[in-house]
């Protein structure tokens, strides 16, 4: 967001435009007073106003465009001065040599501080003493400062709540970096961890490969493939690289195919050999020592911390190809950094490129172009954020910058050149308003910038402010040296021995150097007994880190490859089982000793039949060039084996079953189980088998007891009715005045004893029904406890399991294979 500061009055220094004279003292004058993290970058041409930008719309990127003299150079230090004034720590590419500026801050204006930077060729050209110079340009510094209201104490905030550094790669002359000392493997288990890496091997290898001058395309070349899958095999095994250790893995990598095709259809061992040689090259070179030396390239180290830093990373005297390779490198860390970093909207880091030439072109894809546009379409999740900046838009890629959300642009050298500007802009924010931009842009004078954001905001033309740094100019690496005289102490290790050189390849005379504790290694491998195959192990093996073996190792050490055949047969078991066991034995002692034998799974593939180049060999405790030795050794295994390699089984005798090789005693215990429930569910069907005409005669017996049961309980209620219904007709004889009959307490007295004998009757056979039922429940009953009876003693069975252990007899043992492998341990 851009604002208008208001100002306030503070301390400056007296003196106006001219020199502070002998006892000149402090003055007042007005200061912007500026919010936190609004960064203070020039004055409204219109109004006269100070200018201020929000840090954190950094986050979006911006984009600095101006011709040379246009002023971008004070502008994008302004910038920085600002970032750092409000703790922002800022990377800073520079290859034109101007960004070491940031460390001439003078506090005091004191025409000595400016004298040492002063070009004794300006001063002879103007017809003046370098100490004329240094006092007018003093006067100058103060005069334009206290233009645009910066006082003495933001100048000692500068000067000492920041801590530049420029660091020199490939010179000594600043701070040098280590740029490849030490290729580590980055530290990121983030869940995009792989891409991380990956991104972080092909900008490393192209970088390389640049810096050797090898073009070689990431996806198809070959050169790229074979050193990116050797990279990544060693950070995948936790191994950091150096540059030698890389070339000397060339020739003979820890691989085995790439893709789909094996090592040798897809590259020949030529061609590795001659990208060794020329990469062997770099190593030979004394001035490549430096890119060796120095602080590490590590971004948390020159960011992080206090005071705010400022890495400067000076370029003016590298090669093209040197620039490349340092800068994709370096922007690559920064990627794995940003990755590492928790997101935020809040401006936590600048990068600043000083001129983007060569390093994001439209038309071509550098190495470095990769890194800068994953930090364009990322970077703002992550609080970091991209300033760059170019004297010609053709060096624009305007697909890759319609990422910036700012675009401060000064004056062009053509029409066309505002042209490309317009039509960049019109591509990235989309509604500018081009006409407008133009007239704007047609109409800056020297220092003068059109700022134009992504917010929608009205263009507006401002002017630099007035640089708190002194800009001497383009640095030179002698001016470098002494700016970074006293922090050279504080930031570089000490310069570590020339690097050594790659693994001598084959055809090269280069015997291998034992050292003074090295008394038992020798150049030459020792002899081995006659019949006895020589192999090399291969460190591509997937067990090699088993039994110690380094990539990349050029001492030797004696092991012993073995295959055994086994049999294992017992009878009662029915079992004849055959196992080939694999083992490698190392180290090598005079005896078999049983801990140093690793079985493994080897086979033809994980040996090579010639050595390596440049090795050396150990001598092994062992004899190995007597026959005895290795009969010895074969027979001191057979015995190993049958003492310590029984098999182990199981065994239900109840059941009469034998678990197979392999099956687990659960797994047996579920078989047992199963058997055991097939017995029982036999026993059962015996059982009901048994029961069944039982329960069935007294089924009938019941359902018959049940018929007459109803038929008495029928005939006691019809009885009971028609007894009821005589006494009804008496009754009513007698009311009506009918005729009499004769002995009616015989007639009623005889219905009820018919009534009473039907019901005694129905009571009987209901008795007899619940009789019959009763036998059925308990017949049942006696079933259910059979059932669960003979289930619990059969599904028992299945629990009586033991352990049978199945040894070797010396005549199963054969011993197939022995063979001398060399292993790389050092």
């Amino acid at each position: 967001m851009i604002r208008v500061a208001p100002v306030q009055t503070s301390q400056v220094f007296r003196g106006g435009r001219g020199p502070l004279p002998p006892g000149g003292s402090l003055v007042t004058l007005t200061s912007v007073n500026l919010e936190p993290h609004k960064l203070y970058i020039g004055k409204d041409v219109e109004t006269g106003e100070p200018v201020t930008y929000d840090a954190d719309d950094f986050t979006t990127h911006a984009v600095i465009v101006g011709m040379t003299g246009s002023g971008k150079t004070g502008l994008g230090i302004g910038i920085i001065e600002e970032a750092l004034l409000n703790g922002i720590p800022c990377l800073i590419i520079d290859p034109k040599g101007d960004m070491g500026n940031l460390g001439l801050v003078f506090p005091e204006l004191a025409p000595s501080d400016f004298e040492p930077w002063i070009d004794p060729a300006v001063a002879d050209k103007e017809g003046k003493t370098v100490a004329e110079v240094a006092a007018a340009t003093a006067g100058s510094w103060r005069q334009g400062l206290e233009g645009d209201g910066i006082d003495a104490a933001r100048l000692r905030r500068l000067k000492e709540g920041v801590e530049v550094t420029v660091y020199t790669p490939g010179s000594g002359s600043g701070v040098s970096l280590n740029v490849l000392g030490s290729m580590k493997a980055p530290a990121f288990t983030g869940a995009d961890a792989d891409e991380v890496i990956q991104d972080e091997i092909r900008s490393l290898v192209s970088s390389i490969l640049t810096l050797a001058g090898i073009d070689s395309d990431p996806v198809s070349g070959p050169e790229h493939i074979l050193l990116s899958a050797i990279v990544e095999t060693m950070w995948r095994q936790g191994t950091d690289l150096d540059l030698a250790t890389l070339v000397g893995q060339i020739p003979d990598p820890p691989l085995r195919k790439l893709g789909v095709f094996d090592l040798d259809t897809f590259i020949s061992r030529d061609a590795r050999m001659k990208l060794a040689l020329k990469l062997n090259g770099l190593l030979a070179s004394p001035s490549f020592n430096t890119w060796m030396s120095g602080a590490p390239l590590d971004i948390e180290q020159m960011l992080s911390g206090s005071p705010t830093k400022a890495a400067v990373v000076y370029l003016s005297h590298l090669s093209d190809e040197e620039r490349q390779f340092l800068v994709t490198l370096l922007l690559s860390r920064m990627v794995t950094w940003i990755r590492s970093q928790p997101g935020t909207s809040r401006l936590r880091a600048l990068i600043y490129m000083d001129e983007m030439y060569g390093f994001a072109p439209p038309t071509a894809n550098p190495p470095s172009k990769t890194p800068i546009l994953t930090i364009l379409k990322q970077a703002r999740a992550h609080g970091i954020g991209m300033i760059v900046s170019t004297q010609n838009p053709v060096d624009l890629d305007y697909k890759a910058m319609s990422n910036a959300g700012t675009w401060m642009i000064g004056r062009l050298q053509t029409e066309n050149d505002k042209k490309r500007i317009l039509e960049g802009l019109d591509s990235a924010s989309g509604g500018a308003d081009v006409g407008e931009l133009s007239r704007l842009i047609s109409g800056l004078g020297k220092r003068q910038f059109v700022l134009h954001t992504a917010k929608g905001s009205k263009p507006r033309v401002f002017g630099t402010r007035w640089a708190m740094s002194y800009l001497a100019g383009p640095m030179t690496r002698d001016q470098i040296s002494t700016l970074m005289a006293g922090r050279k102490q504080q930031v570089q290790a000490p310069a570590p021995a020339a690097a050594p050189a790659a693994p001598v390849p084959p055809g090269v005379d280069a015997p291998a150097a034992a050292t003074a504790t090295d008394h038992d290694v020798v150049p030459v491998a020792p002899p081995v007994a006659a019949g006895v195959p020589v192999s090399y192990l291969d460190p591509a093996a997937p067990w090699s880190s088993e039994v110690g073996a380094i990539a990349g190792g050029t001492v030797l050490e004696a092991a012993v490859a073995a295959t055994v055949g086994l049999l294992y047969d017992d009878t009662a078991a029915a079992l004849e089982h055959r196992e080939v066991y694999e083992a490698v034995i190392h180290p090598l002692g005079r005896t078999l000793d049983p801990e140093s034998a690793h079985s493994v799974d080897h086979d033809p593939r994980d040996f090579r039949s010639e050595p390596p180049a440049g090795v050396s060999y150990r001598l092994p405790e062992a004899d190995i060039s007597s026959s005895a030795f290795w009969t010895g050794l074969s027979s001191a295994l057979k015995d190993h084996l049958v003492r310590n390699r029984a098999i182990t089984i199981y065994r239900n005798q109840a059941l009469k079953l034998w678990s197979r090789v392999g099956e687990s005693e659960a797994e047996f215990a579920a078989r047992c189980r199963e058997a055991a429930q097939d017995a029982a569910d036999a026993a059962v069907a015996k059982l009901r088998e048994k029961y069944a005409q039982r329960i069935e005669r007294v089924r009938d017996q019941l359902e018959a007891a049940r018929v007459r049961m109803l038929t008495a309980e029928q005939e006691a209620k019809a009885s009971q009715q028609g007894e009821l219904i005589s006494v009804a007709g008496d009754v009513l004889g007698t009311l009506l005045g009918g005729r009499k009959r004769s002995n009616p307490l015989s007639q009623v007295a005889s219905r009820r004893a018919a009534t009473a004998k039907a019901r005694a009757k129905a009571e009987a056979e209901a008795t007899k029904v619940s009789a019959k039922e009763r036998e059925l429940d308990e017949l049942e009953d006696e079933l259910a406890e059979e059932i669960t009876k003979v289930a619990d003693e059969q599904l028992a069975l299945a629990d009586r399991i033991e352990t049978v252990s199945i040894p070797l007899e010396k005549s199963d043992v054969e011993v197939r294979d022995l063979r001398l492998v060399w292993v790389p341990v050092r």
